[in-house]
């Protein structure tokens, strides 16, 4: 099946996609790029996941590839989804996907995002901050909440711990004692190792810590029932999630009873500051030169405020730790809601912008220019 069209060709034998490509091309008349999908592979690796590890349900992380059919084909088999922003959500829902199975697994969400997933019973969402809650307690106060915490595999090719997840021992205590405060109802833990593990164990590690949190949400009042094991399993033909299994299920069958439900995704820079900023915006909409040409960026509080500047970091808006807009500046305290102001932008910043993890790219909102200036050419335009 060629990206993009509705029908899909079946077959009474496996369809090699070499084949698939070489008739393709062999027709004379393709000329430019194409992709062809293996709805098959995507059947198997489902398959194999439930042999593996049936006590942990996949949720598809939407992020990854948000191609219709794939998604169509996953919510046939009864997939679940991990949905990052309200777009994702949209996309999700409109295959008549029930909101249950549906997890707003970011950890920093904008307030429209919070009042949309209110809106349509999307009630499972994560945090990792104080703030976060603020913001659901405000917009969305029966929402169930899985707190996300940091356990980073020892060897990973990108690593997620930079941005999202709380410390399990000194951080995770104190937010589960400020969500009981606020009357929030926690039900589970989560994390995420990273993705390209190269050590198996760093799931063993992760799922004792998120067990620990476990038993003090319960002396607190919580009742946790799920654990969210997060992404960064082996998706190539080259490798196997075998031993990745193996660690799991060993580790659900000695810390978490049969009533515990288990979930997972389906699929640098070292930051010094300690104060992290998120706005929504980021590499993947008007700031891509940051990853393609190193460019440095300078914010401004658009309305100054009088406040000493204090050490930040400045993060977009995606689930990528790799969105990373300014790694270090000083700003007086910001408030939700501030507005910041970056100046010299425009080449490459609008055309390499990505609708990436349903994030919508920035619009020009006016057009002005001096009247002098102006003078001379307005006669030119059509």
């Amino acid at each position: 099946m060629i990206r993009g069209c509705d029908t899909i060709t079946q077959t009474s034998v496996h369809w090699d996609p070499k084949s698939v490509i070489k008739e393709i091309v062999a027709s004379g008349c393709q000329e430019d790029p194409f992709y062809v999908v293996d709805l098959g592979e995507v059947v198997r690796r489902w398959q194999k996941w439930n042999l593996l590890m049936p006590r942990v349900k996949p949720y598809y992380a939407v992020k990854c590839n948000n191609d219709m059919m794939i998604l169509k084909t996953l919510a046939a088999l009864g997939a679940g989804f991990d949905c990052a922003s309200q777009q994702e959500i949209k996309m999700v829902r409109s295959l008549g996907v029930s909101s249950d199975r549906i997890i707003f697994a970011h950890p920093v969400k904008i307030v429209p995002d919070i009042s949309y997933a209110s809106a349509v019973n999307v009630e499972r969402m994560t945090f990792d901050s104080e703030m976060e809650l603020r913001k659901i307690k405000h917009h969305m106060p029966h929402a169930k909440l899985v707190i996300r915490i940091r356990s980073d595999a020892l060897k990973a090719d990108h690593p997620l711990g930079i941005k999202f997840g709380c410390d399990p021992f000194t951080e995770a205590p104190k937010l589960l004692e400020i969500a009981a405060q606020m009357d929030l109802q926690v039900i589970g833990v989560s994390f995420h190792v990273g993705s390209g593990v190269q050590e198996f164990e760093s799931y063993g590690r992760a799922m004792r810590r998120a067990a620990e949190v476990f038993h003090k949400a319960a002396s607190l009042g919580h009742c946790c029932t799920l654990l969210d094991i997060g992404g960064g399993f082996p998706g190539t033909r080259d490798n196997s999630i075998e031993k990745i299994a193996y660690v799991v299920n060993k580790e659900l069958e000695m810390s978490f009873p049969d009533d515990v439900e288990v979930s997972s995704e389906y699929e640098h820079e070292t930051v010094t500051t300690s104060t992290m900023y998120f706005i929504n915006d980021g590499v993947y909409g008007s700031f891509g030169d940051r990853i393609y040409d190193s460019k440095k960026y300078f914010p401004e509080l658009l309305l100054p405020r009088s406040s000493a500047p204090v050490p930040c970091s400045i993060w977009g808006p995606t689930a990528d730790a790799l969105d990373l807009v300014v790694p270090a500046a000083a700003l007086p305290r910001l408030r939700v809601g501030d507005w910041l102001l970056f100046r010299d932008m425009g080449a490459y910043s609008m055309v390499l912008a990505k609708t990436f993890n349903g994030c919508p790219v920035p619009a020009v909102k006016m057009y002005y220019v001096e009247e002098e200036l102006w003078y001379g050419v307005e006669m030119f335009l059509v």
